[in-house]
């Protein structure tokens, strides 16, 4: 699989707490909020619940960290997604997740040589194969996933994947950019963006 290399500035203008609407500046309090909050703040009736959704399908829960990173970065790199593929193999590392796991989920080393959890392999063969779509290969996938979730579960980790894939496409479309301190974060771990 391989990461879209983008370069180029925005698709459109990330606002600030000096150009978003009135309503948004909320967004600004704790500083910059990042790209996707600062490109949905030209859509003030929308903004609110995307990111209320956002943050719920993202977001901590019952599923640890970990595993939600394992998602996220497993979909975004399928997906090809720089922006997200970046941000995420840091808080990916931040979250448990050693170097070699998150080389294996950019597709840059062999999955089953970085992990041996069956319950990790099992949520990585499911998010291979929502990726994918193929219907015998989400048959497979939910009958090794079943050994390890519940139905509840596995419709939490199918919205975090489903999540991702459509910020994925959000964040490539509108080429949102990776911040320098990823950026550097990423050198000096040995990934590229």
């Amino acid at each position: 699989m391989a990461i879209l290399t983008v370069t180029g500035a925005p698709r459109v203008r990330l606002l600030s707490v000096d150009t978003a609407p009135i309503p948004l500046r909320g967004l600004f309090v704790e500083g910059d909020p990042g790209p996707i909050a600062s490109s949905l703040a030209h859509l003030p009736d929308l903004a609110p619940n995307a990111l209320a959704f956002i943050s719920g399908a993202l977001a901590g829960s019952w599923i640890p960290s970990r595993i939600k990173e394992i998602i996220i970065l497993r979909m975004s790199a399928l997906a090809g997604c720089r922006y997200c593929t970046a941000a995420h193999s840091v808080v990916a590392l931040d979250s448990g997740l050693n170097l070699d796991q998150v080389r294996a989920l950019r597709g840059a080393a062999p999955i089953y040589a970085a992990f041996e959890d069956e319950r990790d392999l099992a949520v990585i063969g499911w998010c291979d194969a929502v990726h994918a779509g193929s219907e015998s290969d989400l048959a497979m996938a939910r009958t090794v996933l079943g050994r390890y979730y519940d139905d509840g579960p596995i419709v939490e980790l199918t919205v975090c994947a489903t999540a991702t894939l459509m910020l994925n496409r959000y964040a490539t479309a509108l080429r949102l950019p990776v911040s320098a301190e990823t950026l550097a974060r990423l050198t000096r771990e040995g990934l590229s963006a």
